[in-house]
C-alpha cells in the first residue's frame, strides 16, 4: 500500500492534486480540531474518510509519527512523484534556479532540503536514481508536504545533466567545504544550478570537475562543515535574496 502520513504532508497532497488519493484514514480518538482542515479538504475532493483504531495506523506507518492521519494513494499515484527532466529544463523562466543533489542518502536530510527548496522558490530538483534516497513516506513527512509542490526528477547520471545545463546557459556551482569562493560573493542571478553533495563524501570528484566553480560557507567554529540540509538553506536563501533585490551584494 502506498501511503502519505502526517497532517502537513497529507494536506499538501490534497491541495496540490498531483497524486490520486484513494481514501483518508483517521485514527479513532485523534484530535479532530487538528485534523479539521485535512478532513474538510478530503470532503471537498470527494475522498472517502474512514476512522480506524490507532494501532492500525501505527502498523500502516510502521510506527512512524503519523499524527492520526494517513492518505492511501491509488495504485498509479507513486509514478507521478517524479517529473520528466525536460519538464524542469524546458520551463520558461527569466532566471531559472535548479538544485542537483549528489547522493543524499538520509531521507530526513532529503526531506529537509526539499522543504528548503520549495520555500526558496527553486524551479526543480534533480536526484540520482541510484545510491541515493528517493521520495518515500519519510521524505514526504520531513518535507512537510513540500514534495507535492516541487518538480523533482530522477536522472541516471548527473554529469550529462550538468553538461546539458551548461549548454542551456546555466552556471553550475558546487557547494563544498573547500570551494574557491565564498558563497555570498557569488552572483546568483541568472540561470543557476547549485550542486549539493552527500552527507559523508560531499560532491563527487567527477561531478565537481564538470561544475563551473565551487563555493564554500565560511566556518568560525571547530566543526569544519555544516549538515547538508543546513548548508542548502544558507545558500538557497542567499540566492533568493539576490534575485528578489536584483543585486549580488
Amino acid at each position: 500500500m502506498n501511503i502519505i502520513y502526517g497532517v502537513a504532508p497529507v494536506l499538501e497532497a490534497l491541495r496540490s492534486g498531483r497524486r490520486s488519493i484513494r481514501r483518508l484514514i483517521v485514527a479513532a480518538g485523534a484530535n479532530q480540531e487538528r485534523l479539521r482542515s485535512v478532513i474538510e479538504a478530503a470532503q471537498r475532493a470527494g475522498i472517502a474518510c474512514e476512522t480506524r483504531p490507532r494501532r492500525e495506523l501505527d502498523d500502516l506507518a510502521r510506527r512512524a509519527n503519523h499524527q492520526g492521519v494517513i492518505a492511501e494513494l491509488a495504485a498509479s499515484a507513486k509514478r507521478s512523484t517524479y517529473v520528466d527532466p525536460e519538464e524542469i529544463l524546458g520551463a520558461a523562466q527569466e532566471q531559472p534556479l535548479v538544485v542537483l543533489l549528489d547522493g543524499i542518502e538520509d531521507p530526513h536530510n532529503l526531506g529537509a532540503i526539499l522543504r528548503t527548496c520549495e520555500g526558496a522558490g527553486v524551479d526543480g530538483v534533480f536526484i540520482p536514481a541510484h545510491r541515493a534516497a528517493g521520495i518515500t513516506e519519510t521524505v514526504a513527512k520531513t518535507s512537510a508536504g513540500a514534495v507535492e509542490h516541487l518538480r523533482i526528477a530522477q536522472v541516471t547520471n548527473l554529469v550529462p545533466l550538468i553538461l546539458d545545463l551548461q549548454e542551456r546557459g546555466y552556471t553550475v556551482v558546487a557547494v563544498e567545504g573547500n570551494g574557491t569562493k565564498t558563497y555570498s560573493d557569488l552572483d546568483m542571478r541568472g540561470a543557476l544550478a547549485l550542486v549539493f553533495g552527500s552527507e559523508g563524501r560531499g560532491v563527487r570528484r567527477l561531478v565537481r570537475e564538470k561544475c563551473d566553480l565551487a563555493v564554500s560557507i565560511p566556518m568560525l567554529g571547530r566543526v569544519n562543515s555544516l549538515n547538508v540540509s543546513v548548508a542548502s538553506g544558507v545558500v538557497l536563501f542567499e540566492a533568493m535574496r539576490q534575485r528578489r533585490r536584483g543585486v549580488a551584494s
